[in-house]
């Protein structure tokens, strides 16, 4: 019965390692795809403004260097995290073989 329980122990932790590291894949996704949404929002904003005569644009103006302030920290937020995540992917990733390996050795010895 011990054994029976060491490898449902084993094969849980196994189902909530790959599930980790498909998080993680999908985070990695939802970066690359935050940096160029920001990216090009920024781009848009200084782009279109220069569309409308300045005297007309002032009060818009203003909160231009906020808002792009603003992106620019969501931004360093999301670089920061994108250096990590391919080693946060590759430590999952060997998590889940580590767990593969085990859930392997202790079905075969049941």
């Amino acid at each position: 019965m011990a054994a029976r329980s060491e490898y449902d122990a084993a094969y849980f932790t196994l189902l909530r390692a790959r599930e980790e590291h498909s998080d993680l894949l999908h985070y990695q996704e939802f970066l690359i795809a935050e940096r160029d949404r920001l990216d090009a929002f920024v781009a848009q904003i200084r782009a279109q403004a220069d569309t409308v005569p300045r005297r007309m644009r002032r009060p818009i103006d203003q909160t231009t260097k906020a808002v792009v302030e603003a992106i620019g920290v969501r931004r360093s937020v999301v670089l920061s995290e994108s250096e990590r995540i391919g080693d946060r992917i590759a430590n999952a990733q060997a998590f889940v073989e580590e767990c593969e390996a085990e859930v392997d050795q202790l079905r075969g010895s049941s």
